[in-house]
């Protein structure tokens, strides 16, 4: 039951986000200059919905690990950085697509690309395979990172 609640969240986040995005917001995306590289549309849900799943297993591995009362602590920080990185991911989309501001959501897929690594490295310590599923996911945001970039540069004010 703790599989399901911790990908079901994981899954919430990105339902939320495509929902609350506004379809004026969608056209504006579609007016900005796109850098090199960008992928076509239909791709970003296959794999935001895989990145998901991937996500709330690692964090259910995590919480499921079980640890010398001494180390609770550490699982609990890791989870709460899990936890803070799933929450700036939430961030992104109105930050970019309801703001409008490519800039902005710069600043917030940096912050989210470090709490991404420091939960891999917190996970790491916990549960190995746990931290791996994660791998995927930051080298997605690695990518989308540059994604965003190019819109900053190519699409000025």
């Amino acid at each position: 039951m703790a599989l399901v609640g911790f990908v079901g969240l994981a899954l919430l986040v990105g339902a939320a986000d495509g929902t609350l995005t506004a379809a004026g917001a969608r056209a504006w995306y579609l007016s900005l200059t796109p850098p090199p590289g960008t992928p076509p549309a239909a791709l970003f849900a296959p794999v935001w919905t895989l990145l998901y799943l991937l996500i709330g297993t690692a964090a259910w591995l995590v919480w499921r690990q079980a640890q010398p009362p001494r180390a609770a602590i550490g699982k609990r920080a890791a989870l709460r950085l899990w936890g803070w990185q799933l929450l700036l991911n939430a961030a992104w989309t109105p930050a970019f697509f309801d703001l409008r501001s490519p800039g902005f959501s710069l600043v917030v897929i940096l912050a989210l690309v470090g709490l991404i690594g420091l939960t891999i490295r917190a996970f790491g310590r916990i549960h190995r395979p746990a931290a791996a599923l994660l791998l995927p996911y930051a080298l997605w945001m690695c990518y989308a990172g540059y994604l965003n970039a190019g819109f900053f540069w190519l699409n000025p004010g």
